[in-house]
């Protein structure tokens, strides 16, 4: 009798991952009953709930969590085991429990339509079309990075702080709405997160807690990615859970957004994933468009590179490929790299468009 609980709340974790399962095949009717019906409610209604808190509820609540696990393996350790049972009982009743929630509040987006069949477009696209693209994104930076910072070897320093940041990010969402009617972006959510430096180890500049819905951002990176990241995890608000299209989104918002640094930050980070994809294609292409880039566009590359650098360890590898494979069995074949598919959305969004932003 006492295995009846933990087989019991096993049997409904199984039944529950078997149930993603089959609503995972209906992809309209998530983007249409879920993504864009009761999330929609469900996650304003969170943002309204939460989003006045300065500080991140979620961290808050994850730290309680994380501490009352360690105490609940001590204490397994300090019996010797001798409740064992109980003890797999409460975990896999959390685990049913967090796995509801996670799909009920947010998770589900991973399912919906993809992007480019919501927007219309193509999703295979040339080199030629890639460079053109790029061509055009140097020729943007390069005129944002002249207007912020008159010394062309110098990258551009931002004054903002980063509650300012957060202040002007639903601007850029504002802008767009013309063209990508649900983005709306109201009440806003976002916040500083508390856990910034095991972030910053972990190699993650922002997430998005999806029981709460508050959008973090690890404040310690360099300031020029601020813009993009807040406008990254705002995405993931509205619903763009995939990572490619979070950022596809993020560019649109921070690109449309009337201040010239919140575009160079969508500029740059565009035109950074853009050019590895030459490089992949051809090498030499590559070489002759970093040559066009002003130097200050290429140390702000550096900023980031070298922050990233001082705080490497060996665990980084691990929770990468542990990031990788949530990504996996959320929809995103890809895993990691599926961040790279953003170039794909780009250069097709794009190519119908006779200019940029």
């Amino acid at each position: 009798m006492k295995f009846k609980k933990p087989v019991l709340y096993l049997f409904l974790l199984i039944l529950q991952i078997l149930a993603l399962k089959v609503i995972s095949q209906f992809p309209q009717f998530i983007e249409t009953w879920y993504s864009n019906g009761i999330y929609v409610y469900s996650s304003k209604l969170f943002r309204l709930a939460l989003g006045w808190i300065p500080f991140s509820f979620g961290d808050v609540m994850y730290s309680f969590l994380i501490i009352y696990a360690i105490i609940s393996v001590f204490k397994l350790i300090k019996t010797r085991f001798r409740n064992f049972i109980a003890f797999i009982s409460k975990s896999l009743l959390f685990a049913n429990i967090i796995y509801f929630s996670f799909h009920l509040l947010w998770g589900l987006n991973y399912y919906r339509l993809p992007l480019h069949q919501a927007l219309d477009i193509d999703k295979d696209y040339t080199t030629e079309e890639l460079i053109s693209l790029t061509q055009r994104l140097i020729k943007e930076s390069n005129t944002l990075h002249e207007q912020l910072q008159k010394t062309d070897s110098l990258p551009v320093e931002f004054s903002y702080s980063l509650q300012e940041v957060f202040q002007k990010s639903p601007k850029g969402y504002a802008l767009v709405e013309d063209n990508f009617p649900k983005l709306e972006y109201s009440p806003k959510s976002i916040k500083n997160s508390l856990f910034r430096l095991p972030l910053t180890y972990m190699g993650f500049g922002g997430y998005l807690n999806p029981i709460t819905q508050e959008a973090q951002v690890n404040g310690l990176q360099p300031p020029h990615r601020w813009p993009l990241v807040s406008c990254h995890e705002e995405a993931h608000q509205l619903g763009f859970a995939k990572e490619n299209e979070a950022n596809f989104i993020a560019v649109m918002a921070t690109t449309n957004n009337t201040d010239p640094y919140f575009k160079y930050s969508g500029y740059i980070f565009a035109l950074r994933y853009c050019l590895s994809d030459v490089y992949l294609r051809n090498p030499d292409a590559g070489e002759l468009l970093v040559a066009k880039i002003r130097p200050g566009i290429l140390a702000n590359y550096r900023q980031s590179a070298e922050f990233w650098l001082k705080y490497q360890n060996p665990l980084e590898p691990i929770l990468a490929e542990f990031y990788g494979s949530y990504l996996r069995a959320n929809n995103q074949p890809g895993g990691m790299m599926s961040y790279n598919y953003v170039v794909a959305l780009l250069v097709n969004y794009f190519k119908s468009k006779s200019e940029l932003p």
